[in-house]
C-alpha cells in the first residue's frame, strides 16, 4: 500500500524563515533544497512533481517531507552521527594542555616537537590539541602595568576626549618619534621579482638620525609633522606654535604624555600664553593610550621598514613627503576599547598597584667636578 504524503501548512512566520534560508547565499546546499522541498509541499505539489522540479529522487522529497511534518523546522536539520571513535582520552588532553602551560627546564617555551617527545605522543597529536585548545606556546604578548596613582582619573579623561570631544574643541595626539635612522646598504638593491622578495645587503651604513614630532587630529586622521635634529623643550614648544596656528578658531586639547618637555616650567609659561590650548597627560606606561602611537606604526611599516637613505636630509625630505601623501588620505582615528575591556584594565592596574606600593624616588647626587 503506497505512503500518503502528509500535508504541509505553514504559518506567515515559518515561511518567511524557509524563504529567507533559501535566499541566503551562507546557507548549505542541503539546508537549501530541503527548504525548498517543504516551501512546494505548502504549496499542494506532489511528491514526483517536486522532485522533478529540483532534479531529486522522489524517497528524498519524501523523506524530509515526512521528518518536517513530525518535527517542524528541526526535522530539517542532520541527525548527529556517532563519528570515529576518540583516540585519546581527555586525561591525555589535560594532561598536555597542563604541561604546554608550565615552563619547561631546559628552555625558554616548548614547541610542537620538544613537548611530543616530553609527553611521549606524536607530534601530529599534540598539534592538534594545542590548535583545538587555542595554546600558542610560540607567541609572546607584553604590557605594562602603569604604577600612577591617577591612572584611572587620567585614563578616563583621555578616552572622554576621544568619546566624546568638548564642542567647537578639537582633540590632538602630539608625541616625538626620536633616533630615526638614516640606513643606506653598502651594495644595490635587488627588485621584487616572481618567486623572488626584494632583497639587500645584510650590510648598512649609519647616515645620522632625526627625530619626528608629530600631531594627530583624531577626527580627520590629518597629520602635522616637524623633522629635527634632537628632540628638546625649544623645539617642542615652537612645534606647538605651529599647530596652535593651523587651528586658529578652535579650541585644542592636547593628548601628551609624560616626558620632561611637555611638562617643565617652560610648557606651563607656554600654556599661559595660550589660553584656548589644554594639554592632558596619559597615565605613566601607557603609551597605548596616545592615538599617535598608531600612526607611528603605520610610519614603520609602511615608509620606514624597506627605506634606504643616504643622508639625513633625504630621510627628513621623506619623512615629510610621506606625510604630505598620507593627509590625502588618510581616515579619522576611532577608540574602540569599549567599557568592559577598560574596566578590565583598570581593576587589573589596581591590583598590581596594591601588591606593588610606589618606592619613593631616591634623589640622585651632584658631584661638582671643578673638584675632580
Amino acid at each position: 500500500m503506497p505512503r500518503i504524503a502528509p500535508a504541509i501548512e505553514l504559518d506567515s512566520q515559518t515561511r518567511m524563515h524557509l524563504q529567507s534560508l533559501v535566499r541566503s547565499p551562507s546557507t548549505s546546499q542541503a539546508l537549501v533544497a530541503r527548504s525548498r522541498i517543504v516551501l512546494a509541499a505548502a504549496a499542494g505539489k506532489p511528491n514526483q512533481q517536486i522532485a522533478q522540479a529540483l532534479g531529486i529522487p522522489a524517497v528524498t522529497v519524501g523523506k524530509w517531507r515526512r521528518s518536517f511534518a513530525a518535527l517542524g523546522l528541526e526535522g530539517l536539520q542532520d541527525r548527529p552521527r556517532s563519528g570515529r571513535p576518540v583516540k585519546h582520552p581527555p586525561e591525555v588532553w589535560q594532561r598536555v594542555q597542563q604541561r604546554a602551560c608550565q615552563q619547561p627546564e631546559f628552555q625558554s617555551r616548548w614547541s610542537v616537537r620538544t613537548l611530543a617527545r616530553e609527553m611521549g605522543l606524536p607530534r601530529s597529536t599534540v598539534h592538534q590539541i594545542l590548535v583545538q585548545s587555542q595554546l600558542q606556546p610560540h607567541r609572546v604578548r607584553t604590557f605594562a602595568f602603569s604604577p600612577d596613582p591617577d591612572f584611572e582619573a587620567k585614563l578616563l579623561d583621555v578616552v572622554g576626549l576621544y568619546l566624546n570631544p568638548p564642542d567647537h574643541a578639537l582633540v590632538l595626539c602630539v608625541d616625538e618619534k626620536p633616533s630615526i635612522q638614516a640606513l643606506d646598504r653598502t651594495q644595490p638593491l635587488l627588485p621584487l621579482r616572481a618567486k623572488k622578495p626584494r632583497r639587500w645587503t645584510n650590510e648598512y651604513v649609519r647616515h645620522g638620525t632625526q627625530t619626528l614630532l608629530a600631531a594627530l587630529e583624531i577626527a580627520s586622521g590629518k597629520v602635522q609633522a616637524q623633522v629635527k635634529l634632537r628632540r628638546t623643550s625649544v623645539n617642542f614648544l615652537r612645534f606647538m606654535d605651529q599647530v596652535v596656528a593651523a587651528y586658529p578658531l578652535w579650541e585644542l586639547h592636547v593628548v601628551l604624555d609624560n616626558l620632561n618637555i611637555h611638562k617643565n616650567e617652560a610648557a606651563q609659561n607656554w600654556l599661559q600664553r595660550h589660553p584656548r590650548v589644554h594639554f592632558h597627560y596619559i597615565p605613566t606606561h601607557a603609551s597605548w593610550l596616545n592615538l599617535i602611537e598608531c600612526f607611528f606604526s603605520i610610519l614603520t611599516r609602511q615608509g620606514l621598514s624597506q627605506s634606504v637613505h643616504r643622508s639625513t636630509r633625504q630621510l627628513k625630505d621623506f619623512l615629510l613627503t610621506y606625510i604630505a601623501n598620507y593627509n590625502q588620505h588618510c581616515t579619522p582615528f576611532v577608540w574602540t576599547k569599549g567599557p568592559d575591556k577598560l574596566q578590565r584594565i583598570i581593576e587589573a592596574t589596581q591590583l598590581y598597584q596594591a601588591a606593588h606600593p610606589a618606592k619613593p624616588r631616591k634623589r640622585r647626587k651632584r658631584y661638582n667636578n671643578k673638584n675632580n
